[in-house]
């Protein structure tokens, strides 16, 4: 079953593996030795990362290398940026009456 996206990106080990894989490719081994946690814990975020795919897994003879597909990335940022345009301009039409009511 598809991991939803959101939920995936809610948890803070697997941000911190996006962002590890984000800036270069590497086998799922040498992820996992940037953790204080087991091999298979850093497999399992991989797995989730890779079925809402944040993350592409390679085979490359017994190894296999994993890299951020930042396509996933931009879609998340333009849906929060839609939410932060709206909060922006409520904020700022609150601030606008509060200055009214000061006056």
């Amino acid at each position: 079953m598809p991991q939803d996206i959101y939920q995936a990106i809610a948890d803070p080990t697997r941000r911190e593996i996006i962002d590890l894989l984000a800036h270069q490719t590497m086998p799922v081994n040498d992820v996992a030795k940037r953790f204080e946690i087991s091999r298979p814990a850093v497999s399992k975020h991989i797995k989730i990362l890779n079925e809402c795919g944040l993350v592409v897994i390679q085979k490359k003879g017994r190894k296999r290398f994993c890299r951020a597909d930042t396509r996933k990335l931009r879609e998340i940022a333009e849906w929060a940026n839609r939410y932060r345009k709206f909060w922006n301009e409520k904020l700022d039409a609150l601030e606008a009456m509060l200055e009214e009511e000061e006056n």
